[in-house]
């Protein structure tokens, strides 16, 4: 049997699978930050106020990861695509720090 080229059904498929096994991966990534803060908190190196700051950056860096998987159509193709870039360069961005708070220089 010859080998045929994937159908653009199958392609899209297999890209919805990669990005989204992708952004579950790095939601689990982001967890283990606040999973730490957790740890540090019960610990007593933390207080409550600065593990409220980590989960609110966990929230604004899933919000940032999210507009970035949630995607369909020609999206979806750049967004794989963008992924596998990043695969092969081994680089990717850091979700957690496009959570974190923004200065405000005055």
């Amino acid at each position: 049997m010859a080998n045929r080229a994937p159908s653009e059904k199958e392609r899209r498929r297999a890209d919805q699978a990669m990005v989204a096994t992708y952004h579950q991966a790095r939601l689990a990534d982001l967890l283990e930050n606040v999973r730490g803060g957790f740890a540090e908190y019960d610990a007593g190196r933390i207080d409550a106020f600065e593990l409220d700051g980590l989960i609110h950056q966990y929230k604004r860096a899933t919000i940032e990861l999210w507009k970035f998987c949630a995607v369909s159509g020609s999206q979806l193709d750049f967004v794989a695509r963008t992924v596998e870039c990043w695969r092969e360069d081994k680089e990717e961005p850091d979700w957690w720090k496009s959570g974190a708070p923004q200065r405000r220089d005055r």
